[in-house]
């Protein structure tokens, strides 16, 4: 634990779930700092980190599989508050005494619970309720001192818990939206049960991160690859608050960037932030690189390692720089299987922040935003003072509009796509304005959370001016989330695909149709490649 960690805090013991991040997400929502820590960690190891509470994961293997993550029984004896989900549920029962058992029947999806007795756990939360389950394997039987506080048809133990050592779990997932209270679940832990205060605000964490930077670099120089998007902006500018000109902000523009950013980045960071900025010219350069290059992730590769042989080229001239500070969040670490979920995750795609150096090529890195969520990213950027059109632009790969384009990346190409993309950025820009104007919510119900525009390698023939077209398809992606992990098509107005649509044939040449991606994630992803 650091020294700017808060005095009270969760820790979260990660059994290798996908989701397991939003666990502490959920606890951060309730303005309770939480940290992920591994969940084979030492009790005495964990013990010397201070936490005011645990909970225990959920996690996708058996408690009874030989290669099976596991827990030191002896965190359940530190006199600590425990709460277990799923596996972090099943691993207490069976560390505890208790047993599990492989169900004939398993239940994935919304179930019905029907509690039992009282709980401190369910406090104000009806006798039935749904939660959301995702298992096979479920307690067959509870450890000495423990109760079943809820069942199902085909769960007789949906929950157990022992009061009077502030021990609870669920076979359920309260973390997730589909569990109707799971966030009353979570608050009569942490409040009712832990006794904690909802003290972390963002005005916290700035003060917290630049104590955390300050401590890290000392007198050292710093460099960090600004790209323009959000996570990025928020880093350069927490970094800058903390070290000043200790750090320089290094501007790749690959030629792949939306219309109109490399001006926004020389506006936003150069002239009203006044930080210092090297705005490299690698247009020619990268468009030489991809010539010819059709796989998503050999794009992904080689701009990744690229971007690393520019910015070493820059931090020579810099002189003196020892620490490279990334814009890394949590979703990029989780869809990477990368290094700090221990690579046990499947990893999606690769992300150009997480890709080795280079051979002879050694940074010392700062990723103060590495446990963070886009939507908490735009909460901590807006603190800070990041100018709104900043802090709420449409996140953007460090590729760029390289894997937005299917196939060859050529200059034809790219001038389509940045025209088409803007009419989409443009429009739903308004239309988010107007939803925001009406709700006072930035993530509304309804608003998009993410759209763009894709370019498919295709051709299709098409009628304009009486006059037979063979010209390219244009793809038009938007959806509704809050935190990347998972994401719905955004179900936009008639009127506005369709204004959406004839801006894009009409002001775009080479373009004769426009299409809708109406795919959530899972099964797809947020992003085209």
């Amino acid at each position: 634990m650091s020294e700017a960690t808060p005095r009270q805090f969760v820790a979260v013991l990660d059994f290798g779930a996908q989701y397991g991040q939003l666990i502490a997400r959920r606890v951060r929502d309730l303005h309770v700092y939480s940290e992920i820590v591994p969940c084979d960690i030492p009790a005495d190891e964990l013990a010397a980190m201070g936490p005011s509470a645990l909970i225990l994961s959920g996690g996708p293997a058996s408690v009874y599989a030989d290669d099976a993550p596991t827990v030191d029984p002896a965190i359940f004896e530190l006199g600590l508050p425990v709460l277990g989900f799923c596996y972090g549920h099943q691993t207490m029962a069976v560390a505890l005494g208790g047993e599990v058992a492989h169900s004939e029947v398993g239940e994935y999806g919304p179930a019905r619970i029907v509690r039992s007795g009282e709980s401190a756990l369910f406090a104000g939360t009806p006798d039935e309720q749904t939660v959301w389950m995702s298992h096979r394997d479920a307690v067959s039987r509870v450890p000495e001192g423990f109760v079943v506080t809820s069942s199902t048809d085909v769960c007789p133990v949906a929950s157990m818990e022992c009061a009077e050592r502030r021990l609870f779990s669920t076979q359920f997932h309260p973390e997730v939206r589909h569990t109707e209270h799971g966030r009353r679940l979570l608050e009569n832990f942490l409040f009712g049960v832990c006794g904690l205060e909802a003290t972390w605000t963002m005005d916290n964490i700035i003060d917290e991160k630049v104590a955390e930077i300050r401590a890290q670099v000392g007198d050292r120089k710093v460099i960090l690859g600004l790209s323009g998007g959000v996570d990025s902006s928020v880093v350069a500018a927490l970094v800058h608050r903390a070290i000043g000109d200790q750090l320089t902000c290094v501007f790749v523009n690959h030629g792949m960037l939306r219309k109109g950013e490399p001006e926004m980045v020389e506006e936003v960071f150069r002239d009203q932030l006044q930080v210092p900025l090297v705005h490299v010219h690698a247009e020619e350069r990268y468009a030489r690189l991809l010539a010819g290059v059709t796989e998503p992730e050999e794009k992904r590769r080689r701009i990744g390692s690229e971007f690393w042989k520019v910015f070493f080229d820059e931090a020579q001239k810099i002189g003196g720089v020892e620490m490279l500070a990334q814009g890394t969040i949590y979703p990029d670490i989780i869809e990477s299987g990368a290094r700090k979920t221990g690579g046990k995750a499947s990893t999606i795609k690769s992300h150009h922040n997480l890709i080795p150096f280079p051979e002879g090529v050694h940074f010392d890195l700062i990723e103060p935003l590495d446990h963070f969520f886009k939507d908490e990213v735009r909460e901590l950027g807006v603190a800070l003072g990041l100018p709104d059109r900043m802090v709420y632009r449409q996140p953007f790969p460090g590729p760029g509009l390289a894997i937005r384009i299917i196939g060859e990346v050529t200059p034809e190409k790219l001038e389509i796509l940045k025209d088409a993309d803007a009419v989409v950025r443009e429009e739903l820009d308004a239309y988010n304005e107007r939803l925001f104007e009406e709700t006072g919510e930035r993530n509304s119900e309804h608003s998009c959370w993410q759209y763009f525009a894709v370019l498919p390698d295709i051709r299709s023939v098409g009628v304009m001016g009486d006059e037979r077209t063979y010209a390219r398809p244009v793809i038009v992606r938007a959806v509704e989330s809050s935190d990347a992990m998972t994401a719905d098509w955004a179900k936009l107005p008639y009127d506005v695909l369709g204004r959406i649509s004839s801006r894009i044939v009409a002001e775009v040449p080479g373009v004769n149709r426009v299409v809708y991606d109406v795919t959530p994630k899972p099964p797809a992803t947020i992003e085209w490649e």
